[in-house]
């Protein structure tokens, strides 16, 4: 049976989706005999419910036995590099805003951004420098450490002493450049514990000095954090969803539906390295921007370098490679090239209502030829994550109809099925998938 999309007024199918290059018919589809599945048959292959991404009662359990518990990426560390250097964490999810701070000692820190007063929130701005962190309600001063140092007309209280009403702290820790928090006042694991092995695979990529130069997007996107999380964590649906943005980026005749060419868990986390179509020949404009620069969709690479020195890029030595996406539980995604890297963030706001964070990393540009590349690069980020935004919230609009029950996953969706399970472990406290 032949399936026809409708776009528009025009009919189009899988072939003439992907401009002619998709040939149904062939057998020798990339990694066709694989079954992810195999490796990790106790995840099962049944559908997963949906009831979890429309439930009020799941999203406050995810609350309270995810997000309050495990370690969230907060920040790179470029946006604090000198002391006194202040950025805000604004965490609805957590109920609470966090601003870290470095401090005169070179220490990052992070506390719960509210004054123990009378609980006013106490940086306002998102990020500045400052000797101290001032409460704007009446006045009370603290330093970088988080100790109370001034409270004006202080013999007017009762035996307050100052010592006792300090910046509440939260647990704080860097890996390659990333801050992460957590809000878990006695955290079961540290930072290093937590992140493990998918961590470890990345060690020697060059982050910091690919992270010069960052192009972020954010924007709040009406769907629930899990059905967001997913979309990203699979590229399956490249070739009918971005087939004008990506065309043949990511998709060939021996790989029509852009098979992966490995993927791995690590407990509750997990990577995949995403095939790229070295036969992709560029536009004009394009190829000026792959000439100056490293992009997304360009699949030109050097070989050995080192953003494939680490263990975990790259691992099978694939010609056909791309970039490795590791997925880091539960909703921060690092996606490593060569020449830039891009990192994303899903955290939720309410049950249907995501907070987007999309950044682009690159080196800083030597030239005017380079930055152009750059732009190109961001211009193509933006195009991509239109075409996603729109797809969630229709789809989101659609789960609570009662029409399906449950959604049927393919082998190349493992790692939606491994969130799936990683999230209902936690909510049913059993504590974070080892």
């Amino acid at each position: 049976m032949t399936v026809v999309y409708k776009l528009g007024c025009v009919e189009e199918t899988p072939q003439n989706l992907l401009g002619g290059l998709m040939d149904t018919s062939t057998t020798d589809v990339w990694l066709t005999n694989r079954r992810w599945h195999h490796d990790y048959p106790e995840l099962g292959t049944d559908p997963i419910p949906i009831a979890p991404y429309i439930s009020d009662e799941q999203f406050e359990l995810e609350r309270e036995h995810i997000f309050k518990k495990v370690w969230l990426f907060a920040s790179r560390i470029e946006k604090i590099p000198n002391p006194g250097d202040f950025h805000v964490v604004d965490l609805p999810i957590c109920e609470t805003s966090v601003v870290l701070v470095r401090g005169n000692d070179g220490e990052v820190r992070a506390f719960h951004n509210v004054c123990a007063h009378r609980g006013n929130k106490l940086a306002y701005d998102q990020s500045g420098n400052t000797r101290r962190l001032v409460c704007r309600f009446h006045g009370w001063a603290y330093d970088l450490e988080g100790a109370l140092r001034l409270v004006p007309d202080e013999d007017n209280w009762f035996d307050l002493d100052k010592s006792c009403h300090g910046l509440t702290p939260v647990a704080v820790g860097v890996w390659e450049g990333f801050v992460f928090i957590n809000l878990d006042p006695e955290p079961s694991q540290t930072l290093q514990e937590y992140l493990g092995e998918a961590a470890e695979t990345l060690d020697g990529y060059p982050f910091a000095e690919t992270s010069s130069q960052s192009y972020c997007f954010r924007t709040v996107l009406n769907a629930n954090w899990k059905l967001v999380k997913d979309a990203f964590q699979e590229v399956c649906h490249t070739p009918f969803q971005h087939h004008r943005s990506l065309p043949d980026g990511f998709v060939s005749k021996e790989n029509p539906y852009t098979h992966v060419i490995d993927m791995r868990l690590y407990g509750p986390h997990g990577r995949a390295s995403l095939f790229g179509n070295h036969d992709h020949v560029p536009s004009p404009v394009q190829a000026l921007a792959y000439a100056r620069g490293s992009t997304l969709v360009s699949s030109v690479f050097s070989g050995e370098s080192e953003a494939t020195a680490p263990v975990g890029v790259n691992p099978t030595e694939s010609e056909h490679w791309a970039f490795e996406l590791t997925v880091f539980f539960p909703c921060f995604f690092v996606g490593v090239t060569e020449g830039n890297y891009f990192a994303h963030q899903f955290l939720p706001i309410d049950i249907d209502h995501t907070q987007v964070e999309i950044t682009a990393y690159f080196p800083k540009a030597q030239n005017l030829a380079q930055r152009f590349s750059q732009e190109y690069s961001r211009v193509i980020f933006r195009d991509i994550f239109l075409e996603d935004g729109r797809q969630l919230e229709e789809t989101q609009s659609m789960l609570s109809s009662g029409a399906h029950s449950s959604f049927p996953l393919k082998d190349e969706e493992l790692l939606v099925r491994q969130s799936h399970h990683a999230i209902q472990r936690m909510v049913d406290g059993h504590g974070i998938m080892p």
